[in-house]
């Protein structure tokens, strides 16, 4: 490596510079820093091989092409039939940190960089991070006549050169010799060597041995032959399994030839997060660059796991990711497009097997849909929507329902499912993550379908109206209700509604609005003098709660000559409207619903004797009256 060291006294103060170098740290900073693991170091030597292989079949096509590799524990050896070293390129290539063969043509490589897996002249350092030792024994194909040459590396930076006899490396190509680092032993370990070379290898186009074990597997699984679509579908799930530990709901071909780009795209049997990191395993030119690729498929693809090789993309500089670049856009879009089209053919030909996969990963679809009409248009018959008709796509929903209504937060659609129901108004649940905006495109993509916002407002004012007569016996009811709920910034209306089994509705503060008000409210509010007269009208929002006329228990309440026991029924009933309409509870509604089930139940278990009135209520303890 070339070191240059200038001494004070002899630099002139206008004359360039060089870098000082500290080998150690450097050789540090190259081999434990840059890679993510000890595992990289057999990438490097088998990318190092087969750059020298294709380097050679340029300038003689019909040249051998294998790697050989062996392994003890203590050591390694991988030998190439590639295009070899002379000395000038062992002084030049490996003595210099950053200087590349693959880009650099004075050395007579001069192949084009695209055809070679390595792009950063440092790889060799890596396996400094198993290896006290490197050797290095090379003979060129370019030179078939000048002696082989040894460089022979130190994991302290140092290194030395020589020539060596012409028989103890008598054909071109390249064998380097690894020496391990005390601790390092199990990287060295033939069947270590075998499973990375594997891992890394498989797709490699040579003939490769650890030992006398193959590592490729050719061809890939996507361009193997099969008797039948069936068996084809068989083996890829087979082979998915085999990588990624599942067997897929489905596999999408990707085949984009502009970017030299062949693999599949496997999809997962079960839920995913869009947040959960995707385990893509991207091949470059053969060789495994990344099992943990990011940025390959559009955001709403989450659902799906490729395994691919390519040849246009980018890789980073410690070649264990892809390059963020145009090129990567543009795949990323493409293999979009690939999944998007695979779900419009199973729209077409195959509806069973895109009911299962919607099943488990319509958000993600959904997420496609929301911002692509024709996929939107292709899966309406299948995507599923939480409505008041149960779980079913929008495409039935909109024939059952003359108007598609939709609620824009799932607690809408909690409160007023019931009553819409009653009331034969289809309620679609938009709260969902993409819902509103799929139903808001509903009638882009089926003409005529009538899409209409249904908020708790217009729901209260479609309420029955109370029978004749009714409004004076209530007035005591909304007196106590008002006072009683007023603490809890709650209005209270009676209506005559359906469903009758449904005694209270309680509507949300941000969405309730205010409906005429009764004359039984407009005395109580009077009688009561609580100030509650104007509160509906206050410009703060207010929930409410309406109590149902058609309910019996709501009459019996409205005919009790106790007011206690119409505020402890009262807050019961406040209570059952929250939970039935899944609110979240505050502390206080907690201390509202204990207090009013254990103030009844106290009432309940009572013997006559001793309920409000009788001559019981005044024994010690218990005062006449109290309310407990």
């Amino acid at each position: 490596m070339r070191i240059h060291v200038l001494r004070g006294p002899e630099i002139a103060p206008d004359k360039p510079h060089t870098f000082q170098v500290d080998l150690r740290g450097l050789v540090d900073l190259l081999s434990h820093h840059l890679y993510s693991s000890p595992r990289v170091f057999l990438r490097e030597l088998l990318q190092n091989a087969v750059d020298a292989l294709t380097e050679r079949r340029v300038h003689e096509p019909d040249a051998p092409a294998h790697v050989r590799i062996h392994a003890d524990g203590t050591s390694l050896r991988i030998t190439d039939t590639g295009i070899g070293l002379t000395e000038t390129d062992v002084h030049t290539l490996l003595a210099t940190i950053g200087r590349s063969s693959k880009r650099d043509a004075a050395h007579g490589l001069e192949t084009a960089r695209t055809d070679f897996l390595g792009q950063f002249g440092i790889g060799l350092l890596a396996c400094f991070v198993v290896a006290r030792e490197i050797r290095v024994v090379s003979r060129s194909a370019r030179t078939p006549d000048t002696p082989p040459v040894e460089w022979r590396a130190h994991d302290d930076g140092s290194y030395t050169v020589r020539t060596l006899p012409p028989g103890e490396h008598p054909h071109p190509g390249t064998t380097v010799h690894l020496t391990a680092r005390p601790g390092t032993e199990e990287w060295l370990t033939h069947d270590r060597v075998l499973t990375l070379a594997r891992d890394f290898g498989s797709l490699l186009p040579h003939d490769i041995r650890v030992a006398d074990q193959p590592v490729t597997d050719l061809p890939a699984p996507w361009d193997r032959t099969h008797p039948s679509p069936a068996a084809r579908r068989a083996a890829l799930a087979t082979h998915c399994e085999s990588l990624f530990g599942f067997r897929p709901l489905d596999s999408i071909d990707l085949d984009l030839p502009l970017v030299g780009l062949r693999g599949i795209a496997h999809v997962v049997p079960w839920q995913v997060s869009p947040a959960h990191r995707a385990d893509h395993r991207v091949h470059l030119r053969g060789m495994l660059l990344t099992e943990r690729a990011d940025g390959l498929l559009p955001d709403w693809a989450y659902f799906v796991r490729c395994v691919l090789d390519t040849d246009a993309l980018r890789p980073t500089a410690s070649r264990e990711a892809l390059a963020e670049d145009e090129a990567l856009a543009g795949v990323r879009e493409a293999l979009g497009r690939a999944v998007r089209d695979r779900l419009a053919e199973l729209a077409a030909t195959d509806p069973e097997r895109l009911g299962r996969l919607l099943a488990v990963h319509h958000l993600g679809v959904k997420s496609l849909a929301r911002h692509d009409d024709g996929i939107l248009a292709a899966l309406l018959p299948w995507l599923p929507f939480e409505t008041t008709d149960g779980r079913l796509s929008l495409d039935e929903f909109a024939r059952r329902h003359r108007v598609v209504h939709f609620t824009r937060t799932v607690e809408e659609f909690r409160q007023l499912a019931a009553i819409a129901a009653a009331q034969g108004v289809g309620l679609v649940n938009g709260g969902h993550p993409y819902a509103c905006a799929l139903v808001e495109r509903l009638p882009y993509v089926r003409p005529g379908t009538v899409v209409a916002e249904l908020d708790t407002g217009t729901v209260t004012d479609r309420l029955g109206p109370l029978p004749p007569g009714a409004e004076p016996a209530l007035a005591d009811l909304l007196a106590v209700a008002r006072t009683v709920l007023d603490a809890h910034h709650c209005d209270v209306d009676v209506r005559a509604y359906r469903p009758v089994t449904l005694p209270a509705l309680h509507l949300d503060a941000g969405s309730a609005r205010p409906g005429p008000r009764t004359g039984a409210e407009e005395r109580a509010g009077h009688r009561w003098g609580t100030g509650n007269r104007d509160a509906p009208h206050d410009d703060a929002p207010r929930a409410r709660l309406v109590l149902n006329h058609n309910h019996p228990l709501v009459r019996r309440i409205a005919t009790l000559d106790d007011p206690q026991l119409t505020a402890t029924a009262v807050e019961a009933l406040y209570g059952q409207a929250l939970l039935t309409a899944r609110r979240p509870l505050r502390p206080v509604d907690h201390a509202l619903l204990d207090r009013s089930f254990l103030a009844l139940l106290d009432r309940a278990v009572r013997p006559p004797a001793a309920r409000p009135g009788a001559a019981a209520d005044s024994a010690p303890g218990h005062p006449a009256g109290e309310h407990r």
